[in-house]
């Protein structure tokens, strides 16, 4: 039963991104305050032929150049504290909202983690109740758990079985109804070969006998495995007998109509059929031990005789 109780699984926080503080701007600097640089006096025979003139020109309109840059230089220097304050107060406005999305974030994350753990102890409590019932022989519980074991048992694609049951707590006995695939669901095909002529592949045929005789014993073999699954899964004991039922319903032959036919009717106790080693047992023989009325022929459709009894063994 431990395999079925829950433990809640959180997935991991999904805003992972709001956990890293929001990076600090690169403080503002002002570029370096610009120097005045004289333009270079003319030498040899510019300067005698109105180079001076020139340059003095030159001089004038470079101070003049100069002193716009160097006004910029310090209007930008004069923004800054400025322009820090706000990138300072952008920074924070950021900060702050990343703080604030993180807390609704795990808030938010927290409230799902815990309605899951909640979800968990809910089933786990409900789950209590149950192995409680089952321990007490209450037939809800019980029958849960035949379903539960019958519910997990594999069978072939082409041959689905379906239940139906009730539990006699008083008798301790589970009536079991098993519904299975009629004959005419069975494949035909033995084998298939491969035609290298014609590059197909060709099937061969059961013949008569082989389709009577594996669906007959598929009849016989699902008999006693639902018995043994059940009484192998009973731990606690509440089952001490089973009736149980294997038929199929489909168009009846003579009729046209859809019928039921049981094939096989079988009352097993528990101890009795713990002492068998169905490793080695022929499924026939073991339900004939057990006073089973059998069909003579499930193939055809042939009815087990209603007046025989399956107590008598």
């Amino acid at each position: 039963m431990a395999g079925l109780r829950q433990v809640a699984e959180h997935p991991s926080f999904a805003r992972s991104d709001l956990e890293t503080p929001t990076p600090a701007p690169r403080p503002l600097t002002a570029r370096d305050e610009p120097v005045f640089q004289e333009p270079p006096e003319p030498k040899g025979l510019g300067g005698l032929l109105g180079g001076k003139k020139k340059h003095s020109e030159a001089v004038a309109r470079a101070r003049e150049a100069f002193s716009a840059q160097h006004a910029e230089w310090e209007a930008e220097v004069a923004a800054l504290p400025l322009a820090q304050l706000r990138q300072m107060q952008e920074h924070q406005r950021a900060e702050s909202a990343r703080v604030e999305q993180l807390e609704a974030a795990r808030a938010q994350y927290a409230a799902e983690c815990t309605g899951r753990d909640a979800e968990a102890a809910r089933a786990n409590a409900s789950l209590d109740q149950w192995i409680e019932g089952l321990r007490m022989g209450a037939p809800e519980a019980v029958e849960e758990w035949v379903g539960m074991v019958l519910g997990n048992s594999y069978y072939p694609e082409g041959f689905p079985v379906e239940h139906d049951y009730s539990y006699d707590s008083a008798e301790k006995e589970l009536v079991l109804t098993a519904s299975v695939p009629p004959p005419s669901s069975m494949p035909t095909e033995k084998e298939f070969k491969y035609h290298r002529p014609s590059g197909e592949l060709r099937a061969t045929a059961l013949s008569a006998k082989e389709l009577k005789d594996a669906y007959t014993s598929a009849i016989y073999q699902v008999s006693l495995r639902m018995l043994h699954e059940i009484f192998s899964a009973d731990e606690i004991g509440n089952i001490r007998s089973i009736a149980l039922t294997v038929q199929t319903e489909t168009t009846s032959p003579a009729t046209g109509r859809m019928e039921k036919f049981v094939f096989i009717a079988v009352a097993a106790d528990r101890e009795r059929f713990g002492e068998f080693d169905l490793s080695h047992v022929t499924p026939l023989a073991t339900l004939m031990h057990l006073g089973a009325a059998v069909s003579k022929s499930p193939y055809d459709l042939v009815p087990i005789d209603p007046g025989k009894g399956v107590r008598d063994a």
